[in-house]
């Protein structure tokens, strides 16, 4: 197991938990009260900072609950925490539903942080690349 030093950049914050034993992702709330009305977007802080080891990266995602309920996504999903990076975390919440508003309340738990090990890897131009099955054959390809 690694540690993910958190830091409250607001007394207000909610350092990330599980819902259950086991869980991959750590929910994050909101610090602010927001609404959404259908078709808006609203950047919601989170009022927390963390350092994401080396090696490591922490990837924002949406809830499932608040997506079948509500259809609450996040626009640029998943959202890449680098390890660098010591800023807040914010999260670009969309209300996909057409007809009803959606209120961000402070406290309400409105994404989830995964952290994942990531490969360094180091661009290697090349004229051409190996063969394989799939080819060339694009996006929907397999359908």
């Amino acid at each position: 197991m690694i540690e993910l030093p958190i830091r409250r950049l607001r007394t207000d914050a909610t350092v990330p938990a599980r819902a259950y034993e086991g869980d991959a992702g750590l929910d994050l709330a909101a610090c602010e009260r927001q609404t959404l009305e259908p078709g808006e977007r609203a950047v919601v802080p989170t009022g927390l900072a963390v350092a994401v080891p080396e090696g490591y990266a922490a990837f924002v995602q949406p809830r499932s609950g608040l997506a079948a309920r509500h259809g609450i996504t996040i626009v640029n999903t998943p959202g890449l925490v680098d390890s660098g990076y010591r800023g807040e975390i914010k999260v670009v919440l969309l209300n996909t539903d057409a007809r009803r508003p959606f209120v961000v309340e402070p406290g309400m738990r409105i994404a989830q942080l995964v952290v994942v090990p990531v490969a360094e890897v180091k661009p290697l131009e090349t004229e051409e690349l190996p063969a394989s099955d799939r080819g060339e054959r694009g996006f929907g390809s397999s359908a």
